[in-house]
């Protein structure tokens, strides 16, 4: 990633001495996703652009510019970003300065952001995208909200990361709730109606369980969302075996 993607607005001496920056994670499930995405579509990756969703109990965000990393959601920790299963994504950090004077010690502050927080916190039931919709879809208020705020940060972090991109191919989601729910990916379609995108409803219903496809088409950006399962395990093996030889 770029300096400017990757560096804190904080001192320098921040990174200098402990390194401090944004790193990001699932980097082998964007690799791979990116890599089928262009397969897909019978582009070189190095002429794509993408904006790469994966999604499950942790989640992220992947700006890819040419093929190329140029931004992710995720920062030094895990914790940076979307809302997650238990994580809280993004948060003001002058909070955890809050808490702490309100005599929380520092691993309550961080067991809390870290482990019951994001689907959990937020519906006061589970971890889980499943249960989420299923508690939402029978009435439960809790589950409704969370279902609603994940769906809006998704769509807010893809909005945004259109900005560094010379052209958009194609939204990819992957992961167990990007791949599998379809009640998610449509709410989060739905967020982005702004950018032209339109559902394939068939294609988003059958984008499931393993099944890749196209779920929605942009004609104002000339662009697709669709569904990849990831392989992070294959990426691994193969850059395994690159460096063995």
């Amino acid at each position: 990633m770029p300096k400017k993607a990757f560096t804190g607005a904080i001192d320098s001496e921040l990174y200098s001495k402990y390194g401090i920056r944004r790193y990001g994670f699932h980097g082998t499930s964007h690799y791979y996703v990116s890599r089928e995405a262009a397969r897909q579509l019978g582009k070189p990756v190095e002429q794509c652009s993408f904006i790469s969703v994966h999604l499950g109990n942790g989640a992220s965000v992947c700006a890819i510019n040419n093929g190329e990393s140029v931004d992710t959601s995720m920062g030094f920790t895990p914790l940076a970003g979307l809302m997650m299963g238990t994580r809280s994504g993004d948060l003001d950090p002058g909070i955890i300065e809050f808490l702490l004077k309100k005599g929380w010690e520092p691993e309550q502050v961080f067991e809390s952001l870290n482990k019951k927080s994001g689907f959990l916190g937020v519906s006061g039931l589970t971890s889980d995208a499943r249960g989420i919709v299923e508690a939402m879809e029978q009435g439960h208020e809790g589950a409704k909200l969370a279902y609603e705020l994940f769906s809006y940060r998704v769509a807010k972090y893809i909005g945004s990361y259109m900005i560094p991109l010379d052209h958009l191919d194609a939204i990819i989601f992957t992961g167990g709730i990007g791949e599998n729910s379809l009640p998610i990916r449509r709410e989060i379609l739905k967020n982005l109606r702004l950018l032209g995108f339109v559902e394939d409803e068939k294609g988003n219903e059958d984008a499931r369980f393993g099944n890749a496809g196209i779920i929605a088409k942009s004609e104002m950006l000339n662009a697709v969302a669709m569904v990849i399962p990831t392989n992070e395990e294959l990426v691994i093996a193969q850059q395994a075996a690159e460096l063995a030889k």
